[in-house]
């Protein structure tokens, strides 16, 4: 049941005179019969001893945490040294903490009982040591595994303030884990929830596809809204929802998220960009209307600028990679071609990379909007998967169903001749 790789890592560390267990997320997942995402390591090597036992298979990452990577091809091994309170940091180098009580750094050494007390929930705080079998619970996590239930190990206020992503965890954990959240630990968090504002962007950037594309963004979205979490993570959309939770974006979002989750059951990729492009859907929407409206922009400058000014401000709390916005301009810009079905601009809108995914918006926009958009979506349907004759045959079709372009400006000018007097 346990990755051969975290297990050659752990009988090393062994082999060298060092305490070394499986920790965390994989016992307890193996304990709920659900399979691991991945496999962690704890141990009181230091990250510098563990990088002179692996070598070249081993590097180190980050500053606030320091942790070593062992790799074995493309599959990592995580392991992190047993941590103590950060109160018996001697510097700033080995801890520091800001006003509001987050850690900037955290690299103070400890015992095993030291770095269990420094988990997060009781459930995640369980070491398992292969040599002899051997599991050790420190916090009744596995009464609390029993019971379904997430409680934090120590004051709840204190460990959200330490990390605020903390209570996006407890979010998480409940919509994978089908937990509940115990009351303590339920309720510091609508009080705490603007603390998120003090994480870095690329951060949330991060735990938001860990919430959203794990295959339970529906209930862990239901969950966001409920304590509160939602808009520290997107206060751009917060204008469009309204107190009966039907508006057309709250109905989009809800709709991109079921997509998702069927994918993520069916095994297929996902796009980050394709979501978020869903998201902000609507708020595009209404930006363009404005900027036609007040600034008399012809569609196409429209959508340009509206594009830039949706995507600067969903990137201020979530700091999307420039692929992603790239990607998600793409797929905004492509809804107004799907519109021109005239001449060779089908070929060409069928050509395009992401026409696939931007039909994929289309279709959702025609099950929230219904008309004109189930037409369009019917026909792009169609279109996509005939043939090379019967492309041609529905473009000919749309031509004698519309006047062409010369005789619009022909009836144009004749309309507007002067009639002489007699």
């Amino acid at each position: 049941m346990i990755q051969r790789n975290a297990l050659t890592v752990v009988e090393k560390l062994q082999r060298q005179g060092y305490e070394a267990y499986l920790v965390g997320g994989c016992l307890r997942d193996l304990l709920l019969g659900k399979t691991p995402k991945d496999f962690d390591v704890a141990t009181n090597a230091r990250p510098e001893q563990v990088q002179k036992i692996f070598q070249r298979q081993c590097r180190l990452v980050g500053r606030r945490f320091r942790l070593a990577h062992v790799l074995f091809g493309r599959d990592v091994i995580e392991v992190a040294t047993f941590r103590a309170s950060h109160s018996d940091a001697r510097n700033a180098n080995q801890a520091k903490q800001n006003e509001q009580g987050m850690l900037l750094r955290d690299n103070v050494y400890g015992t095993l009982e030291q770095d269990a007390e420094r988990r997060d929930f009781t459930v995640n705080a369980l070491y398992y040591n292969p040599q002899d079998n051997s599991l050790h619970d420190f916090f009744g996590g596995l009464e609390d595994l029993k019971a379904g239930k997430l409680r934090l190990i120590g004051d709840p206020m204190v460990r959200y303030q330490e990390d605020p992503v903390r209570m996006l965890r407890s979010i998480r954990f409940m919509a994978k884990l089908e937990m509940f959240l115990d009351k303590p630990s339920e309720t510091p968090i609508r009080q705490l929830a603007p603390l998120l504002a003090n994480i870095p962007a690329a951060r949330l950037f991060d735990e938001s596809l860990k919430l959203l594309q794990t295959g339970n963004g529906v209930k862990t979205y239901q969950l966001l809204r409920q304590y509160g979490l939602f808009e520290p993570l997107f206060p751009a959309l917060m204008p469009y929802f309204t107190e009966r939770n039907d508006s057309l974006a709250e109905k989009m979002i809800l709709t991109a998220l079921r997509s998702t989750d069927e994918r993520v059951a069916d095994k297929l990729r996902l796009n980050p960009a394709f979501l978020f492009a869903a998201f902000f859907w609507y708020p595009l929407r209404e930006k363009v209307e404005q900027l036609k409206n007040e600034g008399g922009l012809n569609n196409h400058d429209a959508y340009a600028l509206a594009a830039n000014d949706v995507l600067d401000q969903f990137c201020k709390t979530l700091a999307a990679p420039r692929r992603h916005t790239a990607t998600i301009r793409d797929i905004w810009m492509l809804q107004l071609q799907l519109t021109k079905r005239h001449g060779s601009a089908p070929l060409r809108t069928l050509e395009q990379q992401k026409f696939r995914a931007a039909f994929d918006l289309l279709a959702m926009r025609a099950e929230i909007e219904g008309g004109e958009a189930i037409e369009l979506t019917k026909w792009w349907h169609e279109f996509q998967f005939s043939t090379e004759q019967q492309r041609q045959e529905m473009l000919k079709e749309r031509s004698r169903q519309a006047p062409s372009a010369k005789k619009r400006r022909y009836r144009t000018k004749r309309k507007a001749k002067p009639v002489e007097a007699s």
